[in-house]
């Protein structure tokens, strides 16, 4: 596709509206999901600009999915396009969200969701290992981008070292690395960016994010509200590491200090949030939603699951808007292009960290933490292991990868069969 080209609104809008319809099972899974559409069958970004900005935003706190689409958007569209990318990839899976969070505040579980979302996410897991394989092929050019990818995964997955430090140790291994000639850059040399552009942006941003923070503790000073758009808001700055980062932070404070949810409670948010399309760190606006249900009824719930989407969200477009117009420059430095290359295969690393974790809570009903020293296991116990995801999976590798099945309508045969498959053995 041509450096040029430019889709339409109507079909940017069509295909990032699918996007954020169909970004089941994590961030794995959602960066597979746009590699898929984007790169592969609509070709709108290359190979190269993909993994570089993939590298990029993993590097930024928050959600590296919802980062990845804003700037995906903006590459094709500037800012409007930006707003595009990053707000369809939310919005469905936020209403779907906001909707479960009162079926369950009202309800308690919802059975019918597990059902067709046992499906989903065999389904999902077939996407993963196919993306995973795709671009493993085209990142891992050299031996020393294969030994980085495996030691990033050692690092992360048996080690637990936080993944800020095994990015920036890539990076600076990346600066010492001779370039390699495999690795494509951008034709022609990209302007440098102007600072007083980023220091624009970096204004309005601030301002978007804070004004209506500001406006809601003036006029409204409710407490509950106060702390959570305080807390959100500090979370999407602090967080690097992905969606798994933010969790592991936000589980502990809103349990143990905050003692908005229980532990279950949490836990049920998480599982929702993981059987929903859209990012996972949506579980924010489960947590908001239940927080303010609880200290005031369904109305401040709701006003509490917009702020909480809010503050988790904006902080993400201001990042991606201010950062993005550099992406294009660093990957076209012959040191620091090396060094992006380092990250994007740490980022590999990561992917099959996070494949496998997924994989594992997928196939299994129990999986294990023990921690020996310095080394961690996720220690699967085989008698959970459910063989109704293996059979779904099977049929879903079969349709995608035998017949070349359309995701969508994979993924609703897949939906269907696994209600059928819970059905069976409730009879």
């Amino acid at each position: 596709m041509s450096e040029n080209f430019s889709p339409k609104y109507a079909e940017l809008f069509r295909v990032f509206l699918k996007i954020g319809l169909l970004s089941f099972g994590g961030p794995a899974a959602q960066i597979a999901l746009m590699h898929k559409m984007l790169v592969d069958e609509k070709k709108w970004l290359s190979e190269t600009q993909y993994l570089n900005a993939l590298s990029f935003c993993m590097f930024l706190p928050g959600p590296e999915a919802m980062q990845l689409a804003t700037y995906s958007g903006w590459r094709l569209k500037g800012v409007a396009g930006g707003l595009i990318g990053g707000l369809l990839f939310v919005l469905p899976g936020a209403i779907i969200m906001l909707a479960l969070a009162i079926i369950y505040a009202f309800w308690g579980e919802i059975t019918i969701i597990d059902a067709l979302f046992l499906g989903v996410k065999a389904t999902v897991l077939i996407i993963v290992i196919e993306a995973l394989l795709r671009v493993s092929k085209r990142a891992l050019n050299g031996k020393i981008y294969w030994a980085i990818a495996l030691a990033s995964f050692v690092g992360i997955f048996f080690l637990a070292i936080p993944y800020p430090l095994i990015v920036l140790a890539a990076a600076v291994l990346g600066l010492f690395i001779k370039s390699n000639p495999n690795i494509k850059t951008q034709p022609g040399t990209p302007a440098t960016p102007s600072t007083l552009a980023t220091i624009k942006q970096i204004i309005i941003w601030l301002v978007i994010w804070w004004l209506p923070i500001l406006m809601v503790q003036i006029f409204f000073d409710i407490a509950i509200l106060t702390q959570i758009s305080d807390f959100f808001s500090k979370l999407a700055v602090v967080t690097f590491g992905g969606a798994y980062a933010v969790l592991a932070y936000m589980g502990q404070d809103v349990v143990d200090k905050f003692n908005w949810l229980t532990a279950g409670e949490m836990m049920d948010g998480l599982g929702l949030a993981e059987t929903t399309p859209g990012p996972l760190i949506l579980v924010t606006e489960f947590v908001g939603f239940l927080a303010a249900y609880k200290d005031g009824g369904i109305w401040l719930g709701i006003a509490a699951a917009l702020l909480t989407l809010w503050v988790t969200f904006i902080p993400c477009f201001l990042w991606i808007f201010v950062g993005a117009p550099y992406i294009d420059w660093i990957s076209n430095q012959p040191r620091l292009k090396t060094a992006l290359s380092a990250i994007t295969a740490a980022v590999v690393g990561v992917i099959l960290n996070l494949s496998i974790w997924f994989g594992l809570h997928i196939l299994f009903a129990t999986v294990k933490v023990q921690k020996y020293s310095l080394l961690t296991l996720y220690v699967p116990d085989f008698s959970t292991l459910d063989y109704r995801v293996i059979m779904l999976a099977a049929v879903s590798a079969i349709l995608l990868l035998k017949f070349h099945t359309n995701i969508i309508i994979t993924l609703v045969i897949s939906a269907l069969l696994g209600v059928v498959a819970v059905q069976c053995q409730a009879g």
